[in-house]
């Protein structure tokens, strides 16, 4: 199993660089970012810096989207930074919440983002494509590798992830929807005539690592209110109750009353109070080392390949430190180097 860091881009980018060489020292394969414009501050020019400071961290967001950037802008970003840094990005994309939303947009159409996914990695990897009916072709590209990861919850974002996609992210760490939404990915992946072990299964969720189980929730309950976004358009679209979305996934939403970005992502987020300790418990990996590594070793055992950990807490370095010692050498990531701080 690999292991991820998550952070915002949040002022000042120096310890967002900071956190991500501590993160690739302790074992950490990937670092990820927040990609909302408005929220936090630009991610790719901050991704530079992070690849400039790391030797191996692969690099990308969580999530960007087809809208905020045009298809062809994306490409040249990742491209270029591939170009400086070998092929060390992913990218990870979805329909839109907080960047699309607190611009007054509407998420993106599937369609959208399945013609966007196709012509990112395209444009990324050097090959020609059909942009809106122009052909288009980055002709300075060469040996680019582009993988692409879609953020998925419904029905039918799980099956444009297993047909299209090189990886799958799920935004929680329930062992009972997690392995419900990975077999409907693989699923996908097979009837689209594709080897389902292809596609790369990440799970990304807070993880806290401690004693105090109720400090521990206080700072993570935050994330359900995140998901609850999601969850709330899948009720929108499918209803509670059609069996399509299990309700393991939709019952908590029901207290839900608005959502303010302006704590998107946030310890003590206000908006978030309607999240009980069940749901906090279920979506998240709180607790002490034990608890995190019996967790892990179940959704391993579901086909996991990486644990993408948010750090959007008051433990960040502990937590990355105490993964690095006790974890990440356990459960195959490798063995943690040396602090860089």
């Amino acid at each position: 199993m690999d292991f991820g860091l998550v952070l915002q881009t949040d002022p000042p980018a120096s310890a967002v660089v900071d956190l991500m060489r501590r993160a690739e020292g302790a074992g950490f394969r990937y670092g990820w970012t927040f990609d909302s414009a408005v929220l936090w501050q630009e991610p790719f020019v901050i991704h530079s810096r992070i690849l400039d400071h790391t030797e191996r961290l692969i690099v990308g967001p969580m999530v960007t989207n087809p809208t905020t950037r045009t298809p062809e802008v994306t490409a040249s970003t990742f491209a270029t930074l591939n170009d400086m840094y070998g092929n060390r990005t992913v990218c990870g994309i979805g329909r839109g919440d907080s960047a699309m939303r607190v611009a007054g947009r509407r998420p993106n159409t599937l369609a959208t983002l399945r013609d966007s996914m196709r012509i990112i990695r395209d444009l990324a990897e050097g090959r020609e494509t059909d942009v809106g009916g122009t052909t288009l072709k980055l002709p300075w590209v060469r040996d680019g590798r582009l993988p692409v990861w879609m953020g998925a919850y419904g029905p039918k974002a799980l099956a444009l992830a297993g047909r299209e996609a090189d990886g799958f992210i799920l935004q929680l760490a329930d062992p009972f929807l997690t392995e419900w939404m990975v077999k409907a990915v693989r699923t996908a992946a097979a009837d689209a005539g594709r080897d389902p072990d292809d596609v790369t299964i990440c799970v990304a969720a807070p993880a806290y690592v401690g004693d105090d189980l109720a400090h521990a929730r206080e700072q993570c309950r935050w994330f359900g209110g995140m998901v609850g976004n999601h969850v709330a358009d899948l009720v929108d679209r499918y209803g509670a109750h059609s069996g399509l979305v299990p309700e393991a996934l939709t019952a908590y939403i029901q207290q839900r009353h608005g959502y303010d970005y302006s704590h998107h992502g946030r310890a003590g987020n206000p908006s978030t109070d309607f999240v009980p300790d069940e749901i906090v418990d279920r979506f998240c990996l709180l607790g002490p080392v034990a608890a995190h590594r019996e967790r892990l070793e179940e959704l391993r055992a579901l086909g996991v390949d990486q644990f993408a950990v948010y750090a959007m807490h008051d433990a960040k370095e502990s937590t990355i430190d105490a993964y690095g010692r006790h974890i990440i050498p356990a459960l195959g990531g490798g063995a943690a180097g040396p602090d860089p701080s």
